[in-house]
């Protein structure tokens, strides 16, 4: 029998909240532009902005490690841009057995979207 633990993807104490209000809006405090600038860095990367993107774009927002670790870097790396990823509260994660599998924070990502909508508008 395996004593492997299985955690949620978000647990509620420790929910993200939303970067920062639109741009529009009014001025970015210092600590919306610290958590802002640290969601952004993390997209900033290629290697992070793949994997990013095959989490976004797998079925139901969710992937395993074993299927969008082939951005051709060693496996890690692969860990590593991907904890980078977490700590910018871009993904969540959750181990199932020995693999571990990624969800988009959906709504870390409305909020970035909506602020870069209304710096187009």
């Amino acid at each position: 029998m395996s004593n492997t633990k299985v955690l949620p993807l978000v647990e509620p104490e420790t929910a993200v909240e939303p970067c920062c209000p639109p741009l529009a809006e009014r001025p970015f405090s210092a600590e919306e532009a610290e958590r802002t600038a640290k969601m952004f860095k993390a997209l900033g990367d290629p290697v992070r902005l793949r994997l990013f993107s095959a989490v976004a774009a797998h079925a139901d927002g969710e992937a395993c490690v074993c299927d969008i670790s082939d951005v051709g870097v060693s496996q890690p790396t692969v860990s590593h841009h991907l904890k980078k990823l977490k700590e910018a509260g871009l993904l969540s994660s959750e181990r199932r057995g020995t693999w571990v599998y990624y969800r988009v924070e959906p709504s870390v990502v409305a909020a970035m979207g909506r602020l870069l909508t209304a710096a187009a508008g």
